[in-house]
């Protein structure tokens, strides 16, 4: 990958409904628009590590913090009244919203995990503003997918899963449960939902060759919070998607595409990259058997992929 690199401009664009949503950039101010979609949901930006994915040289590379999350405000801890307008279609519109303030046409995506999804998403929404799409620890967030990761991985993990699912009521989804205790009047109870929920992140992803065990977030409780919260609750809403990606995915022909999948990945195995890729013609699927949900190589891949994009970008103009 690429040496580390810091933001040349940064900012925040509002909302109409308050909200206000931080970008940063970095690279080249006029080159090839890339933009990085982070995972979760709520994970945020981080350290910036997205940034040596792309060439510095040839790429206008932003990152996002969506809405409740790293830098964008409120913090969702700090509104939790407003969590209903905290939808997927509210991403691609602040998204949209975001690049209009940059003057971008179209961009590369990048998704990660839950980024990849939100990417396909807003691919779908708006695919003549898409003009390739990396993704990596593919994801869909489907029905399936979430009951896979909150549910039925437990059958792996029988003594850390019981005490987990113990907070659902009867007909009540695990997922559900959490969402509605990380709502709760009490923030005693809103912080001991988040701690068992990033146990439980820690649990599902201990298979992994690269994993560290231990909790999520150890030593960042607020940030623990702001994760649990929106990731329950997006997953408790199926990703507010009105149709399964996987069943519109045949929609995304003619966008050029790199999946990367690692085949340790326990919490979102590699049959729903290996599914769309099979339903997006032209896709192109990298399964790495050394790694898990992330890795090294699979950035190396990742890379390699924009490095592709931009010669074919570039050869396109010279063309």
């Amino acid at each position: 990958m690429y040496p580390p690199i810091e933001p040349y401009a940064s900012g925040l664009v509002p909302r109409p409904d308050g909200a206000q949503i931080y970008w940063e950039s970095s690279g080249d101010p006029v080159g090839i628009p890339a933009l990085y979609l982070h995972g979760g949901p709520g994970g945020g930006l981080g350290a910036g590590g997205y940034r040596r994915r792309f060439d510095p040289a040839r790429y206008r590379i932003v990152g996002v913090d969506q809405r409740g999350c790293g830098h964008s405000i409120p913090n969702v801890l700090d509104d939790l009244d407003g969590l209903d307008d905290n939808t997927t279609p509210a991403l691609i519109a602040d998204l949209e919203a975001v690049r209009v303030e940059l003057g971008v046409e179209r961009w590369v995506l990048h998704g990660v995990s839950w980024g990849s999804t939100l990417a396909l998403a807003y691919a779908l929404a708006h695919p003549d503003r898409v003009s390739a799409v990396v993704n990596a620890a593919v994801t869909t967030t489907s029905r399936a997918e979430v009951e896979w990761i909150t549910e039925t991985v437990g059958a792996l993990f029988p003594e850390e899963w019981e005490p987990f699912a113990a907070a659902h009521r009867p007909g009540e989804r695990v997922v559900e449960a959490y969402a509605r205790l990380l709502r709760d009047p009490d923030a005693a109870v809103r912080a001991q939902a988040a701690a068992a929920w990033d146990r439980w992140e820690g649990v599902h992803v201990s298979l992994d060759p690269l994993h560290a065990p231990g909790p999520l977030h150890p030593a960042d409780t607020r940030l623990q919070q702001t994760f649990a919260t929106l990731v329950t609750h997006y997953w408790a809403h199926d990703g507010f998607l009105d149709e399964p990606i996987l069943d519109r995915a045949g929609e995304l022909a003619g966008i050029p595409s790199v999946l990367i999948h690692g085949r340790h990945d326990v919490s979102g195995p590699a049959i729903t990259a290996w599914r769309l890729h099979r339903a997006w013609p032209g896709s192109r699927l990298h399964i790495v058997e050394s790694e898990g949900h992330g890795g090294p190589e699979m950035m190396e891949l990742v890379a390699r992929a924009t490095d592709e994009f931009a010669d074919s970008a570039e050869a396109s103009r010279v063309g």
